[in-house]
């Protein structure tokens, strides 16, 4: 746990984590879900950069399922560590808990796909870990709606904060008098 409110993230304890959104997972998603992920995604991107919010991202089977989506991976800098993997679990991938260790930072904050099972067990594992894991609701999905609240549905019930990209960008801010405040709340529709 942090030393600040533990049940709200900030800026000092987060790293945002995109797991495994790749086009050829993208395409096998619902009309409009592509879309809705690369939005949300992009507007934590925005925060993350502005407030120093470290970022790590995974990939999936790379060889098979393509690289991350072009639309994310412009808004990332050259020293994002891209961790490649097959287990499901980002936490037995090599690499992503060195990563993650190297940033110094309490508060998982994961967006990406699937929910019911890179994130999902990733969550879980990086809970086990002594880590508070944060989901983004509405930065994550699955093929199918009905698997996806489920998963939603055991890691609230594990303890995992199910979050929302908005709540995520005001908990970091904290204040309207922060400095970014009016950039940042620009990026919220």
């Amino acid at each position: 746990m942090t030393a600040h409110c533990p049940l709200i993230a900030n800026e000092q304890d987060s790293v945002l984590v995109l797991m495994d959104i790749q086009e050829r997972l993208t395409v096998a998603m619902t009309n409009g879900v592509r879309e809705r992920l690369i939005a949300q995604i992009s507007i934590l991107l925005a925060a993350s950069k502005t407030l120093s919010v470290p970022v790590i991202v995974t990939e999936q089977y790379p060889k098979g399922l393509g690289a991350t989506e072009l639309a994310l991976k412009s808004l990332l800098s050259e020293t994002v560590p891209v961790i490649e993997k097959t287990s499901f679990s980002s936490v037995k991938a090599d690499g992503f808990l060195a990563a993650i260790t190297g940033v110094k930072r309490t508060q998982i904050i994961l967006t990406g796909m699937e929910t019911h099972i890179c994130i999902l067990q990733s969550a879980l594992d990086l809970q086990q870990q002594g880590y508070q894991v944060f989901v983004v609701e509405d930065a994550v999905s699955s093929r199918s709606t009905k698997n996806q609240d489920n998963a939603l549905h055991r890691m609230r019930q594990a303890g995992v904060i199910i979050s929302n990209v908005e709540s995520i960008v005001f908990e970091w801010l904290g204040n309207a008098k922060h400095p970014e405040f009016r950039s940042l709340s620009k990026l919220i529709v």
